[in-house]
Order: C-alpha cells, then sequence, then structure tokens
C-alpha cells in the first residue's frame, strides 16, 4: 500500500524520498580534530556524533559517504569518531566510502580508515602514520629576563616538560614511551582495516611519512583516485541522491545543543582561541597547506 502510493506521488516527491532514487548521505569531516576556533570550529564527537546518526539513519540509504579534510589532531578525538562511525555501520549494515579532500593525515586518514574504500584526489595528501607533541623552551629567555618560575606541586611526577623549565631526560623518555603506545595502536587500527591492501614496508609505512594520491594508492593506503560525485553517480547511477548532512543549528546560527559552540568563557578566552589558532595554523602547514 505505502509502496504504490510513493509511486503515485513519484513525480513530486523530493528526490531523496523516491524509490527509484539511491541515496548516499554524505557527511563532511573538515577541520583540525580536537582543536577549535570561534571562526573554525575543530572535530570531536560532540560535533559530529548527531550528524552521523542522522545520515546512517536515512531510509534506503545504499551507503554513507564521508568528505575528509583533516590535517590530524587529537589522538582520542580521532579513535572516538573512528569507533563511532564503524558502530553505526555495523548496527546499520551500511558500508562506508571515505572521498579524501586535500589532506587525511595522522588522525585526518585515522577517520579515512573508518571506511571500507578511500577514494582521492591525485593531490590530495595522505598517511603521516605517526604520534607528535610539539612545545616550546622559555627557560633560558627567563633567565635573561631575570625571570623566577615558581611551581608548587604535591607528586614527584605532577609536572613534566614544562617550558618555562629544563627539559629533562627522563621526562623526555616517559612522553617518548607513551608515544610508542598511542603509536602502536594507531598501527594496529591500520592494519586491522586496510589489511592485506597494505604493499609498503612496514618501516616506511608507519613512519609517519605521507604521499600523494597516485603513490597512497601504490602502497594500499587508499583504493582509486576519483571524486564523490563521479564516483557515486558511476557506482550507483545517474540518478544517485547525495544529500549533505550537517550539524543542527538554532535560530541564531548557533550549533544545537550537544555541540560545542567554541565561545570564549572566560577573560583568557580569545588568548587561548589565539594559541588554537596558531596549532592549527601549525598542522595543516605540515602538508603544505
Amino acid at each position: 500500500m505505502m509502496g504504490r502510493m510513493l509511486n503515485f506521488l513519484g513525480p513530486v516527491l523530493p528526490a531523496r524520498f523516491r524509490a527509484d532514487r539511491p541515496v548516499i548521505p554524505v557527511v563532511r569531516l573538515s577541520g583540525v580534530i580536537g582543536f577549535s576556533t570561534p571562526l573554525r570550529p575543530g572535530l570531536t564527537l560532540a560535533t559530529v556524533a548527531r550528524p552521523l546518526e542522522r545520515a546512517f539513519s536515512v531510509r534506503r540509504a545504499k551507503a554513507v559517504a564521508l568528505l575528509i579534510n583533516s590535517p590530524g589532531g587529537s589522538p582520542v578525538q580521532s579513535h572516538l569518531i573512528f569507533r563511532r562511525i564503524r558502530q553505526l555501520a555495523t548496527e546499520n549494515e551500511v558500508p562506508v566510502l571515505a572521498f579524501v579532500e586535500d589532506v587525511a593525515a595522522s588522525g585526518g586518514y585515522m577517520l579515512a580508515c573508518a571506511a571500507d574504500e578511500i577514494i582521492c584526489d591525485v593531490s590530495s595528501i595522505m598517511g603521516s602514520i605517526g604520534v607528535v607533541a610539539a612545545s616550546f623552551g622559555f627557560d633560558e629567555a627567563m633567565k635573561k629576563l631575570g625571570i623566577e618560575r615558581r611551581l608548587y606541586t604535591a607528586g614527584e611526577h605532577k609536572v613534566i616538560l614544562d617550558p618555562f623549565l629544563p627539559a629533562k631526560d627522563e621526562d623526555v623518555a616517559r612522553l617518548r614511551s607513551i608515544q610508542k603506545d598511542i603509536h602502536q595502536t594507531f598501527i594496529e587500527l591500520v592494519k586491522s582495516r586496510r589489511g592485506a591492501k597494505l604493499s609498503g614496508p612496514e618501516a616506511a609505512l608507519f613512519s609517519g611519512e605521507f604521499w600523494a594520491g597516485a603513490k597512497a594508492i601504490e602502497l594500499g593506503i587508499a583504493d582509486q583516485i576519483g571524486d564523490v560525485r563521479s564516483y557515486l553517480r558511476e557506482r550507483y547511477g545517474e540518478k544517485v541522491v547525495t544529500p549533505l548532512v550537517r550539524a543542527e543549528r538554532g535560530l541564531l546560527g548557533r550549533v544545537a545543543p550537544g555541540f560545542s559552540t567554541n565561545a570564549p568563557t572566560q577573560a583568557g578566552g580569545w588568548a587561548d582561541d589565539v594559541v588554537s589558532a596558531l596549532e592549527t595554523r601549525a598542522l595543516w602547514s605540515r602538508y603544505g597547506l
């Protein structure tokens, strides 16, 4: 009964509701993972959970497409988003296609690994399967300026790698140990998702190096060259419908409750935003962007 009604109303229904049109919901995952500024909100599980759930709940969806453009960021948020995508794909039995735009590196590549296929542009940058931590050292500058660092703690290792104090070898070794653990988790995740597709030597694949599209495909980091419109039309037909699923917003344009608004909440908020913006710029610039 319902099927006959939809067929009768087909010519006047929006394309996404017509039974003769394959539907591929599209979710854009763009930005630095975990870092946010007022003008360029970052990617976190809180900001993408609802759009992902809405995309996977679309009736008659043949697949869900992810448009990825991220240089990475927080390993925790990267893994949380990866897990949510895989959970939704398994629960709804819907395949996932990742389309890489400028870059899917580090945590951005982890997001791409949540897909069953990774499609990229010939100039897309992918890989950087590694872990990095960066800071500054101001102890020598403080000596010249006659500034004394006063720090009071309870706990032998409460503060390590303080940028206002000289670095200690044992603190650096402790940080490297943690990075090694996170790196190994990343490696195992890539192996579990890409499996036999990986064809390059592990010493290179997991060194933190990154590659452009054709070389990434040769190494098994990606599957083929293409773009979302052409690929989906070729695979699902000219009538394929690709609705973009966005985060819900309120009347004033702010992200709906449950999403970060990234608004400063204290006197130092704007200073924190400036630092966050600089860190974001530094992440993009690693890949020539």
